[in-house]
């Protein structure tokens, strides 16, 4: 296991469970009966061959000395994994809602495989729902997007899709000319293939030292980098408990286009821009905004294969400035921009491995914020996690049931109340907030505030247009 997975079984606790989730609601087919969903749970339940991500657990002994590793369970129940559920009536997306807060709220068993599928009938509308969750030690979050996109289908017509965790054949790969070289030659290849990565990570880490001193420079300026000094305490920077909060809505992807075709902005800019509106209102609300500008981490997604491994988490940071001191919609939306262009140029010069280790410089702070008293004695690093993962493009169906939804669920940390996690589906893009129960009050109002913020930015550009 590398050093960035087995951190998120290092720090987890009863207070920061650390699974990923998705909430996805489904519009059963014209023809389906009554026992549709059971019928699919069945089909679930029954998968006798598993693929190996589905099947290993954490461990760690005297052998690895204490390092966690992963081993395959030889009890494997398929029935602690997968479950079935009903929603008590009226049935609405608030039940749906507040049975998902409290499945995300568990953790998950370490003697068992790191996760669980739920499917949930009982919508009022016709619809069912499937929450899934699964620890961040084995994937991230574009890899658990990933994994429902290959299960499910763009045509209403394909039935009996295999199961998510179900064993697939290997796919046969085309052989390239250096692998129908002699063994001598083949043995070359790799051997030099060998040299030359293990000298380029030697460059990249005898690098790191004036990257450091740049990126440091930089947020001590207050200039866009993978570390931020200028966060202020807010109503989020606070310890957490392990009861969890969430609500979800989708909005036109087209309306969030036309913004940043507008404001010269790309569509995560606009995103960033929303929630900072959305924020801004929450806490004006709630007689808590700071007078300086939230700042938020954004994810930035890296190349595994850049990094010289394969799988796992390959994910670095920018911390970019919200803009929530300023009134107007406009100017947040400039000050949005203005922070992820320079943030991603600072990026550039760095290679991806100096990435990750000034990411990880900026994120370090995290683990010491479930320290007693910590957050009294220090500004926390960054305000909250904001994250945009792309989804699917087109609609898709699930055994002839048309995906109406897909909401991404994320991890709150200790000084770190509140998550705001995006996705694109097809024409809509979907907001996933994740909150603490007892430390982010009202979490649904801002939904509300998210669209507001979203009218308020479609009037800000048609105005200076």
């Amino acid at each position: 296991m590398s050093p960035t997975d087995s951190m998120f079984l290092t720090v987890e606790a009863r207070q920061r469970p650390m699974h990923v989730g998705g909430l996805h609601l489904y519009r059963p087919p014209p023809d389906a009966g009554p026992d549709y969903v059971h019928d699919l749970y069945r089909q679930w339940t029954s998968v006798t061959e598993v693929a190996p991500l589905f099947r290993k657990r954490p461990a760690r002994s005297l052998i690895s000395m204490g390092q966690w590793g992963w081993e395959e369970d030889q009890q494997f129940d398929i029935e602690h994994h997968v479950r079935h559920n009903a929603l008590p009536k009226p049935g609405r997306i608030l039940e749906l809602l507040a049975l998902s807060s409290r499945l995300h709220s568990t953790l998950l068993d370490r003697n068992r495989p790191l996760w669980e599928a739920h499917l949930i009938e009982g919508l009022a509308d016709g619809r069912f729902a499937i929450y899934f969750k699964i620890h961040h030690a084995l994937v991230d979050g574009i890899s658990a997007a990933r994994l429902v996109g290959r299960v499910l289908s763009p045509s209403p017509e394909e039935r009996n899709q295999p199961a998510p965790w179900a064993a697939r054949p290997p796919t046969p790969q085309p052989v390239s000319e250096p692998e129908l070289a002699t063994e001598a030659g083949g043995a070359f290849e790799t051997a030099t293939s060998a040299l030359r990565s293990a000298l380029g990570i030697a460059g990249d880490a005898a690098g790191i030292p004036k990257v450091l001193a740049r990126t440091v420079k930089r947020g001590l300026r207050d200039e866009p980098a993978p570390v931020s000094f200028s966060a202020p305490k807010t109503i989020f920077n606070v310890p957490i408990t392990g009861s969890r909060r969430i609500a979800a809505q989708s909005w036109p992807l087209s309306r969030i286009r036309r913004v940043g075709k507008s404001g010269g902005a790309t569509v995560n800019d606009v995103v960033l821009a929303m929630c900072a509106g959305a924020l801004r209102a929450y806490l004006t609300e709630l007689e808590a905004l700071p007078d300086t500008s939230l700042i938020a981490m954004v994810p930035v997604a890296l190349n595994a294969r850049d990094l010289k491994r394969e799988g796992g988490n390959a994910v670095g940071a920018v911390m970019c400035n919200l803009g929530t001191h300023l009134p107007d919609a406009g100017q947040r939306l400039a000050a949005v921009v203005r922070s992820m262009t320079d943030g991603k140029e600072a990026l550039s010069s760095m290679t991806p491995l100096q990435i990750l280790a000034m990411s990880a410089l900026g994120t370090g702070p995290l683990l010491l914020q479930g320290i007693p008293g910590l957050q009294n004695l220090a500004r926390p690093p960054f305000n909250l996690i904001i994250s945009n993962v792309p989804g699917p493009r087109r609609p898709l169906y699930l055994n002839g049931a048309r995906l109406d939804g897909m909401y991404p669920l994320s991890i709150p940390f200790d000084g770190q109340a509140l998550n705001i996690t995006c996705t694109s589906y097809a024409s809509e893009m979907a907001f996933g907030l994740t909150g603490c129960r007892r430390t982010v009050p009202h979490l649904q109002r801002l939904l509300g505030h998210l669209d507001r913020a979203l009218t308020d930015l479609e009037l800000a550009v048609q105005a200076v247009a």
